[in-house]
């Protein structure tokens, strides 16, 4: 993984800051790393909110994640069951992964999941949670993967990682591009 220039900013992405660091990664399994990585930085009550395109890496970023906490059990897409809780193997935070694509409305349908319930102890992944799971904390990791629209052989992604909040206003976030 290499550090990138940043980009112009883009509005509909969080503004870049002294906690942000964008990354390049070129493999699935980089990606995965990337995941192990962030990990290493992650502790409970934390709200990670993923977004890309369809097959950017966002169920691969949260394997990693899941490798790095020590859960138990196969991460993998939860687009058909919305939510998986994902125990801790030691004496980490739990994960839950959650996939909001087929839920439209809001924060309304997101409440019937408890996830505010269920922060404090854990670490929360949302893949497409932009405009669903804001209101849960003010502290949260904001991470964009970007890859070419429409070409599903280019494995090179451009990831952005935000830490937005008091939480994450001086998280050192270039060690993820270690």
């Amino acid at each position: 993984m290499a550090m990138e220039a940043a980009a112009p900013h883009n509005p509909a992405e969080p503004t870049p800051s002294a906690n942000s660091v964008e990354l390049t990664v070129t493999s699935p399994e980089q990606m995965r790393e990337l995941g192990r990585r962030l990990a290493k930085l992650l502790r409970a009550g934390d709200l990670v909110l993923l977004s890309g395109e369809l097959g950017a890496g966002k169920t691969t970023l949260t394997r990693g994640l899941g490798e790095g906490l020590g859960v138990r059990g196969a991460v993998t897409s939860p687009t058909f069951v919305i939510a998986r809780v994902h125990p801790s193997l030691g004496d980490g935070p739990p994960l839950v992964h959650v996939d909001a694509y087929r839920l439209s409305g809001g924060l309304d349908e997101m409440e019937d999941l408890d996830l505010d319930v269920s922060l404090p102890e854990s670490v929360i992944v949302v893949e497409w949670g932009e405009g669903k799971v804001e209101e849960l904390t003010e502290d949260r990791l904001q991470v964009v993967i970007h890859r070419a629209v429409g070409d599903t052989t280019d494995e090179v992604r451009r990831v952005t990682v935000t830490g937005l909040g008091g939480r994450w206003a001086a998280a050192d976030l270039t060690v993820l591009s270690a």
